[in-house]
């Protein structure tokens, strides 16, 4: 009996103490979803909402300026923009041409200088993290302005140090004109884009420290050297961050908007090798204030980025290497 007796007060404590762990579990919820209440509704209200309208519009031919003369045309925005707008696939062209040569040398160079600046050998390494963060700090349309003057054709300083190294007349009459030549403008785009990777850099950066410092001394133990311990230790370990930079990258130049506008206002010079995506979205949306196709326009780069991504995490798990997970 007196067995009985103590196994129900032990149940009883039990369900007391589950109680008031339910009680702390429901306080600590409503706290929760007091703090993520405001980045909720900001979400609802500035992208949700959004989003939702602007797939409505794509259904009307909606011009901004006479919104009362709104009409239903159903999917005749969506038979415009597949068969009769050349620009649109003349733009995607040039978006994705360009993200095959940027995307690579962005994602190496932060890989690189990753390492570099990871390495115990390099003095003044804090000194040197600040300066390639800095640059991320700096307003977009400023810092395409300052490289605007780096890479004018007779003032600027690159043609005049390549002048000064080799001799050839790079600020001459028959110079390089970076923003001139269709093939040549590419290359100078990208090496805008270099100059604001610091973020990326700082996400290897990261990754790279939390790699354990066990398997590189099992490394030297076996004799191996810098490049061997670079591919089958330090890349594999970082694939992650590296797919996180991968995707982030891919959706970033999905919208690559600023440089092009800034430098000549969206209009294509030269030959229309800058006539990205995005500015044909603006100026359908905000130059000619239609902002029925312009939705469209914006939607459609929407399930191209999404299909992107989607293949992306789809072949995720064929390369990226995650050291907590099991199979």
């Amino acid at each position: 009996m007196a067995m009985f007796l103590d196994e129900v007060q032990r149940a009883g404590g039990e369900r007391r103490r589950r109680g008031k762990l339910g009680t702390m579990a429901r306080r600590e919820a409503r706290w929760g979803y007091a703090f993520i209440s405001l980045w909720v509704v900001g979400f609802l209200l500035f992208y949700f909402v959004p989003m939702i309208a602007s797939l409505v519009f794509s259904l009307f031919d909606f011009q901004l300026t006479a919104p009362e003369e709104a009409r239903f045309v159903g999917l005749e925005n969506w038979r415009r923009l597949l068969f009769d707008d050349p620009l649109v696939w003349q733009s995607l062209g040039v978006t994705f041409k360009f993200a095959l040569i940027s995307l690579p040398v962005g994602m190496i160079s932060a890989i690189f200088l990753a390492i570099l600046l990871n390495s115990k050998h390099l003095i003044g390494t804090s000194l040197f993290r600040t300066l390639f963060y800095a640059p991320v700090m700096v307003p977009a349309v400023a810092g395409v302005l300052i490289w605007s003057g780096f890479l004018d054709p007779t003032t600027g300083w690159l043609n005049q140090l390549i002048e000064f190294i080799t001799g050839f007349d790079a600020a001459g009459p028959n110079g390089i004109r970076w923003f001139d030549d269709p093939f040549l403008v590419y290359i100078a785009y990208t090496f805008i884009g270099l100059w604001a990777i610091g973020n990326a850099i700082l996400y290897n950066l990261a990754s790279l420290q939390g790699i354990p410092t066990a398997l590189y001394e099992a490394a030297d133990i076996d004799g191996a050297n810098f490049w061997t311990k670079t591919v089958n230790i330090t890349l594999p370990m970082i694939t992650p961050v590296i797919f996180y930079n991968l995707v982030l990258g891919v959706i970033g130049l999905m919208q690559y908007f600023i440089t092009p506008y800034v430098l000549n206002g969206g209009s294509g010079y030269p030959q229309g090798q800058t006539y990205y995506y995005m500015i044909h979205f603006f100026k359908q949306s905000f130059g000619f204030l239609n902002m029925g196709y312009g939705s469209t326009i914006a939607w459609f780069m929407f399930i191209i980025a999404l299909g992107i991504t989607v293949l992306l995490f789809g072949t995720a798990r064929y390369w990226v290497y995650y050291a907590a997970e099991t199979r």
